[in-house]
């Protein structure tokens, strides 16, 4: 558009004459007074508007530029706009320009990120416009800039959750592979590192002493660990101990002294996260960061969730190291404490019997003096002689044979199902030169065996047939049985004695919300001791595909009423809920269409408002331009929900107050208060649009020159299940039966109240308007 175009396209502007006062008026004195108007404009619009030339020097600034930058206009007039860009987005920006500036392009829109004054950085949406002369040259550029930074902060956020996500499923993987205390260390140092974007960490646990140890850091000095070694925020038998952060730790209460030895290692901000094992405080890990850090509560939700894991991945292997040890002593102490119960032979590394106790006489009917120098070959039975040359070739290896089952003969022929354990014997320079056996009658054990195998077996056979997923697990909540549908539903093979409470991978609530699995409906059936009906949960699969079903957790009791374990059926509902799944794209099909429809009916509205003739009509236009931002910001609320007949109110009115301040004028503010309560979809659209009538009178009646005052919005629950949505300014505030005829906009709110069943009062000092009505129902 050259200059001519652009003058004459150029409305009048109010404030100045009449078209009949305009002739009357010198050219000069004409064209004074409409480039003061349009001055005007360009310093007061409620975007940044720069003009610059073709080596990218500010020509012109408005006030919101210098706002933005935090500079005065004659402090930036001169300077090259890409010296006021952060570098990583110069180059980026400089090429689209040149392009504009050869003609190949007359319009560009970038986001980059300025640097203002005092260091920080704002990103900004900026569009650039080509101004040229009749001829085409290149004369300016316009430039408008958005500040976005809000929306890039969500995006951001949005980022670090879906990393925060990442490391914690990294981390549950590495943990089910773990074979030692310091691989769960490990894993958890990287989680730890990656999902808290902290620089260093550390994991400290009580010792025998209780005094807490570091046994697991990342980037600590030695000096730190001894300064700080033993210090607990909590105390030892604390019952729920909760994080504890210093976001500053300069301007922390903290003790001087380790307030010291944190300045010395150059830790600018900390947080101690409790790890709980079997429900009792057992340690810490700490974040590092190397400058201050506001902690927020999903960032310590996710530190939470970290110290869990780690409290079950450690318990897990301190567990199977007590068993085995438990199993070793077992043992060990069989050879002493059961000798005199059980049959105790020695014999020589050629297989000659050489001491035979009282138990053995009883086993095996043979006295000591008629088996002392035989061959131990007298106690096999036909077709069992091959077993004794592989026993004394494993005690010559210094192996020791635990519970080997065999059947042996007595001495009248009848057969024994024993159980041997079997090791070496050494001399006093630790040669191996015989062997000690034990051997213990199993003949009942085993006859019981054969009949709990045949019951086991009916039964096994029983729920195998059952096409569904059944499992049992013990009092604790461990997996002690699973039938092959149990397989093919959870796409794994569950861990007998090792995996509790679910035989699934993961677990998830209907609506997508992680379950942990001791709050599944199974653990909650064992620790409440009654069967839970009526629940619906979420599994996935290690392939990542989930599967909806509906658990039936049942506990089993002893004789005395005891709960000694459960058992579980999952029925699969796949099919259900891909019908509801199917309703439900459906629906988000209708939302996004209506959404594209709302926006651009706004923009269209915009568009005619802003080359309308007439006062009158902008006025129409940018109210129903309003109207319609307002109803789009509560249909944006709506779209993607798994539930769009009813949402939470506290998603509802941020998401519209912010859309209606942004089309207020730029020194509105909005104090959007607390929103409780529970809203049906009929009615978000009428609330939306009563909150945009109200929040516009109240910002242009009841806020006059004076900045520091905000209009104040709240959401709350009233009485007999109803919600109040006020709005609250410090103005005069009116009458509601004076103007009730007067303003068209008030008529529409009262009409829109009658339409959500409720009622609309005004009071005065303080100036307030709220709308009563009924609360959706649950």
């Amino acid at each position: 558009m050259n200059l001519q175009q652009r003058t004459a396209k150029t409305l009048p502007q109010k404030g100045l004459s009449d078209t009949s006062e305009l002739a009357r008026m010198p050219h000069e004195e004409w064209l004074g007074a409409r480039e003061d108007k349009l001055a005007v404009t360009f310093e007061h619009v409620g975007v940044g508007i720069v003009e610059i030339d073709q080596a990218g020097r500010l020509l012109r600034v408005n006030q919101k530029v210098c706002d933005l930058m935090g500079y005065e206009a004659a402090d930036l007039l001169g300077r090259s706009v890409f010296n006021e860009t952060s570098p990583p987005d110069v180059a980026q920006d400089l090429a689209l320009f040149r392009r504009q500036i050869a003609g190949e392009i007359d319009r560009y829109t970038i986001e980059k990120r300025l640097v203002r004054k005092d260091g920080s950085c704002i990103w900004v949406e900026v569009t650039s416009s080509s101004v040229r002369d009749a001829s085409g040259n290149f004369l300016y550029a316009v430039r408008v800039q958005h500040d976005i930074s809000a929306r890039k902060q969500t995006e951001q956020a949005l980022a670090r959750r879906s990393e925060e996500q990442a490391a914690l499923f990294h981390f549950s993987e590495r943990l089910q592979y773990a074979t030692s205390l310091p691989d769960v260390y490990n894993a958890a140092l990287d989680a730890i590192l990656a999902a808290l974007a902290c620089q260093r960490a550390s994991i400290l646990l009580f010792d025998d002493s209780d005094v807490m140890r570091f046994i697991g850091w990342r980037g600590l000095s030695d000096g730190y660990r001894r300064a700080v070694e033993g210090h607990s925020p909590w105390s030892r038998d604390e019952g729920n101990p909760r994080p504890v952060y210093f976001e500053d730790v300069g301007k922390s209460d903290i003790s001087d002294a380790l307030k010291e030895a944190i300045a010395q290692e150059r830790i600018a901000a900390v947080a101690f996260i409790p790890i709980l094992i079997s429900g009792r405080l057992a340690g810490k890990f700490m974040a590092y960061y190397d400058r201050p850090h506001p902690f927020e509560e999903p960032e310590l939700d996710v530190a939470l969730t970290l110290a869990r894991q780690l409290g079950f991945g450690i318990a897990r292997l301190r567990a199977e190291e007590a068993r085995r040890a438990a199993e070793e002593q077992a043992q060990q102490l069989a050879s002493i404490v059961e000798s005199s119960d059980d049959a105790i032979v020695s014999k020589d590394l050629n297989g000659i019997i050489r001491t035979w106790n009282s138990g053995a006489e009883r086993l095996f009917g043979y006295s000591a003096g008629e088996v002392i120098d035989k061959p131990v070959t007298i106690l096999f039975p036909p077709g069992r002689e091959d077993e004794e040359p592989g026993i004394l070739a494993r005690i010559r290896n210094g192996e020791r044979i635990h519970h080997y089952e065999t059947v042996r003969r007595r001495k009248d022929g009848t057969l024994l199902d024993i159980s041997l354990t079997v090791s070496p014997v050494r001399n006093g320079s630790g040669s191996i030169v015989g062997a000690s056996k034990i051997a213990r009658d199993i003949t009942d054990r085993k006859a019981a065996e054969r009949k709990l195998r045949e019951s086991e077996q009916r039964l096994s056979e029983l729920l195998a047939a059952i096409p569904a997923a059944v499992y049992t697990t013990d009092a604790q909540g461990k997996i002690t049985y699973f039938n092959p549908a149990a397989v093919e539903f959870s796409g794994r093979t569950p861990e007998l004695g090792s995996d509790e409470w679910c035989v699934t991978w993961k677990l998830f609530m209907p609506d997508g919300t992680p379950l942990p699995h001791d709050q599944c409906p199974m653990a909650v059936a064992l620790k409440e001791g009654r069967a839970v009906r009526g629940a619906e949960a979420v599994a996935e699969r290690p392939d990542g595909t989930r599967v909806p079903f509906i658990p039936f957790p049942t506990p089993l009791r002893d004789s005395s009423g005891n709960v000694v374990g459960a058992i579980n059926m999952l029925v699969d509902i796949s099919e259900r809920r891909q019908a509801e799944t199917q309703q439900r794209l459906l629906l988000d099909e209708l939302n996004h269409r209506t959404k594209n429809n709302m926006q651009m009916l706004q923009s269209l509205l915009f568009a005619a408002a802003r080359t309308a003739h007439s006062d009158e009509a902008r006025k129409v236009l940018n109210e129903a331009s309003a109207r319609i931002a307002a109803m789009a910001a509560a249909q944006r609320v709506l779209y993607g929900r798994s539930d769009a007949s009813r949402f939470a109110a506290e998603e509802f009115l941020p998401a519209v107050c912010e859309t209606i301040r942004q089309l207020l004028p730029s020194g509105a503010r909005i104090d959007c208060g607390a929103a409780r309560g529970v809203l049906s979809n009929d009615v978000a659209m009428p609330l939306a649009l009563i909150l945009n009538e109200l929040l516009t009178n109240a910002v242009k009646h009841g806020v006059k020159d004076d900045a520091s005052r905000a209009v104040r919005v709240n959401l709350a629950g009233g009485e007999g299940g109803r919600l109040v949505l006020c709005v609250e300014d410090d103005g005069e505030g009116f009458d509601l039966e004076a103007v009730r005829r007067t303003s068209s906009g008030l008529q529409l709110v009262l009409g829109l109240a009658r339409q959500l069943r409720g009622t609309l009062s005004v009071t005065k000092n303080p100036s307030r308007a709220c709308v009563d009505f009924p609360a959706a129902k649950i």
